[in-house]
């Protein structure tokens, strides 16, 4: 909270007043008016995020590109074994 604070306070200066069609225009600012605000200067500053990348179907295989069929390994199969019989001692 005190980050985002100092971050409306010190982007004061630097933002234009937008009121709403309800709001007075005013010289001093507020910090929820500067917040409403905030997206413009969130726009010019601009984002470190790469731009999207394109849906829909990919181009798929590379044209030319020689192909080999997948390795084959054989099935592992384990045999069943019976559990031991457990013999009781008569004493």
């Amino acid at each position: 909270m005190p980050l985002l604070s100092w971050q409306l306070w010190l982007a004061k200066d630097s933002i234009k007043d937008c009121p709403l069609p309800w709001q007075q225009p005013s010289q001093k600012l507020s910090p929820g008016r500067v917040a409403n605000s905030f997206t413009a200067v969130l726009a010019r500053v601009g984002t470190p995020a790469p731009d999207p990348k394109p849906r829909g179907k990919s181009p798929g295989w590379t044209p030319g590109r020689p192909r080999a069929p997948r390795t084959r390994y054989p099935i592992v199969k384990k045999a069943f074994t019976k559990p031991k019989k457990v013999s009781k001692n008569t004493a």
